[in-house]
């Protein structure tokens, strides 16, 4: 069966990490084997990478450097994880992927989106089958992160960065109606729990269907 590989996509504070839950116990209990994951992380590598991007006093960084080092650890995560899932017949289900490159390597930080791609079809070889994007405005956002205390080197981005990461999501999700949803996250908690649950249970009886 395929459509297996399902990704959450979003600016910050939009959620993700409850999402993510709502959807891997809504997997679950229809019977159905997931693999949770996470980027940048989700294996040994991609977790030493993972703090070495999000470092605070690692501001040096450059932008095709951050970009390189998403992907490499993209790349150790499909082969070690997804990959492997998938070929198990197991459902894949990760906090972010490449579209995260596309709107924070890309759009945030003004790199190619060709250069982008191609990374993509070397690097990662795969993508997902259904992408939820979690969408909130940039200050409300920003202020849920805010109010988290401590802030990682991507939080502490201008707003202008974060308008430019959002527009870039958005400019995805209408080029590919047919893999995004696009879900208000500035609704209540249990609105935005509620449509992810009807959307993921559309989607299990659309790729059991043809199964």
């Amino acid at each position: 069966m395929s459509g297996k590989f399902i990704t959450l996509e979003g600016g910050e504070g939009a959620g993700k990490s409850t999402v993510l839950e709502v959807v891997r116990v809504r997997l679950a209990s229809r019977g159905l084997d997931v693999v949770v994951t996470r980027e940048p992380g989700g294996t040994a590598f991609g977790e030493a990478v993972r703090a070495i991007v999000l470092d605070p006093a690692r501001r040096d960084i450059t932008a095709e450097s951050e970009l390189l080092l998403m992907f490499a650890a993209r790349a150790q995560l499909v082969r070690e994880v997804i990959q492997p899932a998938l070929a198990a017949g197991r459902w894949a289900l990760s906090d972010r992927f490449t579209d995260a490159s596309y709107a924070y390597q890309g759009g945030g930080r003004g790199q190619p989106r060709a250069r982008i791609a191609e990374l993509e079809d070397w690097a990662a070889l795969i993508k997902p089958d259904l992408t939820l994007l979690l969408d909130l405005p940039v200050a409300e956002g920003l202020a849920r992160v805010g109010a988290r205390g401590h802030a990682d080197r991507i939080e502490l981005e201008s707003g202008d960065f974060f308008e430019r990461v959002r527009a870039a999501y958005r400019e995805r999700a209408a080029a590919e109606p047919a893999r995004f949803r696009v879900i208000d996250a500035s609704q209540p908690v249990a609105v935005v729990r509620g449509a992810a649950c009807a959307i993921i249970d559309a989607y299990v009886d659309s790729v059991e269907a043809v199964a």
